[in-house]
């Protein structure tokens, strides 16, 4: 005998079937572009400065008819699951780590040779001429597209045991890289003890003392207090750190070509006023830094820090990208 369902049971399900469909016809009416990055959503976080630029830019770009979403902290994964994703169309979007993009499309690992550039400019003018149109064609290739080369701001050394003004004072200190090997080697050839580490348990490891301290920029800094559990900070400025704003090629290809081309020309404006904006920012943060505890040095001798990290130069021409690094020295020139 066949039991009678529930008419109340009935209507329950006919309602969360009606839920279920009800996001997928207003995706189809209104494209969503979910947008992660790991880094909070601070006024001063330049990943978020960056995201909400974007968000701006496309949703004025398009009239509305692109949504764009934000998602700060991880929410969408760490850096290489975002990446990952956006391979496979299951992430649409995120404000990128260089060292990151680098493990999926080696090129890009060009920029994080430190002391490559000597200023904002110089990065600004290789990666909005050749360097960066070629790096694009690249990660292209790979199923992602490279909306816009955005400014993380000049990396630093912050640590727990000495302020550092010379390579020697690099030497027995326990660093936090990421996962990439030019900041392996970087900190190795100086003397010091890489540590490759994610991002989500970076904060912790130096809180309790697993690692002495890291490699980071400023705002980055500032937005998730680092100032809290380090002491020194010196103001190496060993590496620029872009940040790219990178879209899954699916995802994109599922708007119109009208719609394409309005997020294109946003993430070009999102870029050129988050790299702005960071810049500004830079000042005021720093002081902020010394304000909050943090004992600021500049370091002595540049020339000695390059002598130090040469060996990565000759490496990186050896595995076969000297046009890339001819590229990147021509706009130092």
């Amino acid at each position: 005998m066949k039991r009678r369902t529930p008419l109340k049971l009935i209507a329950s399900l006919s309602a969360a079937a009606l839920l279920a469909i009800a996001p997928t016809a207003h995706a189809q009416n209104k494209p969503i572009i979910k947008v992660g990055w790991t880094t909070s959503d601070g006024a001063q976080d330049p990943y978020a400065i960056g995201a909400r630029a974007f968000k701006a830019a496309v949703e004025k770009n398009t009239k509305g008819t692109v949504e764009v979403q934000l998602f700060p902290n991880r929410q969408l994964g760490d850096e290489r699951q975002m990446l990952e994703g956006m391979r496979f169309g299951t992430v649409d979007a995120g404000v990128i780590t260089n060292a990151v993009i680098g493990q999926i499309e080696p090129s890009f690992s060009i920029n994080d040779l430190p002391f490559l550039f000597a200023n904002e400019e110089q990065a600004h003018k290789a990666l909005d001429g050749a360097l960066g149109a070629e790096l694009s064609k690249r990660i292209e290739g790979k199923g992602i597209v490279a909306l816009g080369y955005m400014e993380g701001g000049f990396r630093n050394m912050i640590n727990n045991k000495r302020p550092v003004s010379t390579p020697a004072d690099v030497q027995g200190v326990k660093y936090r890289v990421m996962q990439n090997p030019i900041y392996i080697d970087m900190f190795n050839s100086l003397g010091g003890s890489a540590v490759p580490m994610a991002w989500g348990e970076t904060f912790t490891a130096v809180q309790q003392g697993t690692i002495d301290g890291l490699e980071i920029p400023l705002a980055v800094i500032e937005a998730n207090k680092y100032y809290e559990v380090t002491k020194f900070l010196s103001l190496t400025n060993h590496t620029y750190s872009m940040i790219g704003l990178m879209m899954s090629k699916r995802a994109l290809d599922k708007l119109t070509p009208e719609q394409r081309s309005a997020v294109i020309a946003a993430a070009k404006a999102a870029t050129i006023e988050q790299r702005t904006t960071a810049k500004a920012d830079a000042k005021g943060i720093l002081t902020k830094l010394e304000k909050s505890g943090m004992k600021v040095n500049a370091i002595g001798d540049v020339a000695a820090f390059r002598k130090g990290v040469s060996s990565l130069y000759e490496k990186y021409r050896q595995g076969g990208n000297g046009s890339l690094l001819e590229l990147a020295l021509s706009a130092s020139k």
